[in-house]
């Protein structure tokens, strides 16, 4: 049975600053927590009703038991959930190597959680090799950007640095590709093994500093008469067509 103060801390980490002062995350959900076991993300606690335990024999590590009403105080949500978990927040740096080699999603300034989780899912479906965000970027570790991952927030490696910095030290022949209406059409990408993919804010778009450091400007032919598209719709069309025209 968990302490009230334990009740209490669950329940704070609602709030950016104190995960970062305990530096631990919460999930809820019997989904999101299922699909990040599934995916071998080690929490560190997992706290849940008597039948879910039941259901989930073997549990790592072994889930504390609470009643309903001790959920619904620990709880983020309106209509508690039968299981929450926490991990412990791990920052991992950029390799010494950068953004120089392999594929990259860079974020920037990328405010919407959904939208945040939507985009590690489009980096893990097309196996870019890591995903940047700058600072300014929805928090990670929070539930809606988790939720949001469905279970590739513990698949894909993700980095948090400030981002016109990181790529103003790239080499020149590294592309960094940018959607702009006055670029050059998405389909006709020629074939990259090394780039990055920078997708801006839902408002403002790319920061000037980020702006600077694009080398190529692409864009998506529109057909209609919509005046944008999201980030993440625009993000996963920009990595198909990368692919594709890797030819893998």
């Amino acid at each position: 049975m968990p302490a009230k103060a334990d009740l209490q801390r669950l329940r704070s980490l609602r709030e950016k600053k104190h995960r970062e002062a305990l530096g631990l995350f919460v999930v809820e959900g019997e989904k999101v927590v299922g699909e990040l076991l599934a995916a071998k993300l080690a929490f560190s606690e997992i706290y849940a009703t008597a039948d879910w335990i039941a259901a989930h024999p073997g549990s790592q590590p072994a889930p504390v038991t609470v009643t309903p009403a001790e959920m619904e105080r620990a709880s983020h949500f309106p209509t508690p959930a039968r299981v929450l978990a926490v991990g412990r927040i791990r920052r991992t740096p950029l390799p010494d190597s950068g953004l120089t080699r392999g594929l990259t999603l860079a974020l920037d300034g990328v405010q919407d959680p959904g939208n945040v989780g939507t985009l590690l899912r489009i980096a893990d479906w097309f196996a870019f090799d890591r995903v940047v965000l700058s600072p300014d970027c929805a928090d990670l570790f929070s539930q809606k950007v988790i939720n949001a991952s469905m279970g590739s927030f513990a698949r894909v490696t993700v980095h948090t640095t400030p981002l016109a910095e990181a790529l103003a030290g790239l080499p020149g022949r590294t592309p960094v590709l940018g959607c702009d209406l006055a670029g050059t059409d998405v389909h006709t990408l020629a074939p990259l093994r090394d780039a990055v993919v920078v997708i801006g804010s839902e408002g403002r778009g790319l920061s000037p500093g980020v702006k600077a450091c694009v080398t190529d400007f692409v864009t998506i032919p529109r057909h209609g008469h919509a005046e944008s598209l999201n980030a993440a719709v625009a993000a996963a069309i920009v990595c198909d067509n990368l692919r594709r025209a890797a030819g893998h």
